[in-house]
């Protein structure tokens, strides 16, 4: 009975994003703030609009935009009482102070977490299988960084540059998790070594899609394919030493740097070969994508008999890109398109004359603002979350729909465009708001977390293993979400669970069905959707738990849930 009253509920409740909590909107959104950066985003997001001839949507409501941004920031939907704190604040300002305690020390662990979730994915994928990679020690380096806040600037030359054990293991030495970017991309020694430790390097942190031209100049973009192998040539130094401690499977890898003696075996001159489509064999030195060349030479820094050797390659190679316009321009891009849903480039990670940005101006500024800020991410996250378009209603207006990027069209930002939340995000939400968070802590909670995501990820992700794991309505996800574990054991009605202390709490039935609501959805109930809860405890002849939790599956398996608007 359960699942066929609530599909009805769940369907009524499948194109509703907004209930009666939505207060009137916030007018101070018109505002910056006094912050220069959000006064900026105003400016050329709005003159933008007026180009294009477009009307922005409404504000969000206090409740839509708290809800955002706890999403956005800490990885989670906030609890009723965060919620109702905010709701009841009245300040003008409140808005800056909430983004300034999610960003501060009350938040930290959750903000490094959700962070970690987020760089995880960026730097290593999802691929669990890769021997190479340790996701543990890849995931400790991040946590403890991202608490830290540490600056975006000296967090790149950290993995660019890192040496040492990929894996903290009883009885290794020389434990660094940063190593795990280029662990799982670097061969122990080969022709090729460092060709996917080159192509992540320049999506990551320049914004540049340079693998295509590792065997031909780009089709469509300015890349040459001697660039790839004279940016390949910064990693030659480098080498991934597989330790398998006396077993056949790797147990951790060690990454170092060696003198290069060059495949002509010069190590005064240490060059590579790289072939032409036409079969011509060609050579390659280590050159920046600006045309900077450093020293040929394949010796580290030091000196011997005859001389000075040379340089550490990855050195001068994270100290290039730090100085980079290219640098800051594609956190700035990767950033925006986080709390946006699109970057000024789709996709982020591809800048370049071929695929103009849609706010030049907006991008170059905010990327300067960045530099000049000491490339510190969670105050760009603080003017992207104050600015107007991050404020404004998920919902278009006449004036509008025409600024739909799922479409193609490039993106205007004339309303806040929806995306269904992460896997990450789901999992931390389900245990906010059925307030599992609270019963599980340490590692047992961590090793839960990464099964669930685990199955989670065979049956959304894609063969590629990338970060295609959004819900889009196919039918094993809807399976998955109506009849999951994870949503199994958050509407159970077990004595001491959350749906047992809701039954039993003694405010009225309306208000157990507001609790319910607020918990999964930051609003409470529309009309019609109290009208249908309100049949359902009718209709349970006195079963307010079981009728609740008739209500809770309905809440949780709805389209609103599953989705940041």
């Amino acid at each position: 009975m359960r699942h066929a009253v609530c599909t009805g509920a769940l369907l009524l409740m499948a194109g509703s994003i907004a209930g009666p909590l939505a207060a009137a909107p916030d007018k101070a959104v018109d505002e910056h703030y006094g912050i220069p950066q959000v006064k900026f985003i105003n400016e050329q997001i709005t003159a933008g609009w007026a180009d294009a001839g477009l009307q922005p949507s409404a504000n969000a409501t206090d409740g839509e935009w708290c809800r955002r941004v706890y999403l956005d920031l800490i990885g989670r939907v906030p609890t009723v009482k965060e919620l109702q704190e905010f709701m009841a604040d009245s300040s003008p300002a409140k808005k800056v102070t909430l983004a300034g305690k999610l960003l501060g020390d009350d938040y930290v662990d959750e903000y490094a977490r959700n962070f970690t979730d987020v760089w995880t994915t960026v730097l290593i994928g999802r691929d669990v299988t890769n021997e190479r990679v340790s996701r543990p020690g890849m995931r400790q380096y991040l946590r403890r960084t991202l608490s830290k806040n540490v600056p975006y600037d000296q967090f790149m030359v950290e993995l660019v540059t890192a040496t040492g054990v990929n894996a903290n293991r009883k009885g290794t030495e020389g434990f660094n998790g940063a190593t795990n970017f280029l662990s799982g991309k670097m061969e122990e020694m080969g022709v090729e070594n460092g060709v996917q430790a080159t192509a992540k390097t320049a999506q990551v942190f320049l914004g540049l899609q340079v693998q295509c031209t590792q065997c031909h100049n780009h089709p469509f973009n300015k890349g040459k394919q001697n660039q790839f192998w004279e940016l390949n040539a910064f990693f030659r130094q480098t080498r991934a030493l597989r330790r398998r401690d006396g077993t056949d499977d790797v147990q951790w890898v060690e990454l170092v740097d060696e003198d290069f003696a060059g495949e002509g075996g010069n190590p005064e001159e240490a060059e590579l070969f790289y072939e032409l489509r036409n079969g011509l064999m060609k050579v390659a030195y280590p050159v920046f994508i600006d045309g900077t060349e450093i020293s040929k030479s394949g010796y580290l820094p030091g000196e011997n008999a005859d001389g000075p050797y040379g340089a550490n390659r990855r050195k001068e190679l994270a100290q290039l890109i730090k100085a980079s316009p290219y640098f800051p321009r594609a956190m700035v891009n990767r950033t925006w398109g986080h709390f946006l849903g699109y970057g000024f480039t789709k996709p982020v990670d591809d800048l370049g004359d071929h695929n103009p940005p849609s706010h030049p101006e907006l991008l170059d500024g905010l990327a300067e603002q960045f530099r000049e800020q000491s490339f510190d991410v969670k105050e760009l996250m603080r003017w992207i979350v104050l600015s107007k378009p991050y404020a404004l209603s998920s919902k278009s207006l006449p004036g509008n729909k025409s600024d739909d990027p799922s479409l193609g069209e490039r993106p205007k930002f004339t309303h806040f465009y929806l995306r269904q939340m992460q896997a990450e995000q789901l999992y931390e939400s389900l245990l906010t708001a059925t307030e599992a968070d609270q019963t599980r802590v340490g590692e047992d909670a961590a090793k839960k977390k990464d099964q669930w995501l685990s199955q989670f990820i065979i049956a959304f992700g894609t063969d590629e293993g990338d970060d295609a794991t959004t819900f889009n309505g196919s039918i094993p996800q809807v399976l998955m979400m109506f009849n999951g574990e994870l949503i199994k054991e958050a509407t159970s009605v077990g004595k001491g669970g959350f749906l047992d202390k809701v039954a039993a709490s003694g405010v009225s039935p309306a208000q157990k069905i507001d609790s319910l609501y607020l918990s999964a959805l930051s609003r409470t109930p529309t009309a019609k959707e109290r009208q249908v809860a309100t049949a359902l405890l009718g209709a349970r002849k006195g079963d307010v738990a079981g009728a609740l939790q008739d209500v809770w599956w309905a809440v949780l398996n709805s389209n609103e849930f599953i989705i940041n608007h």
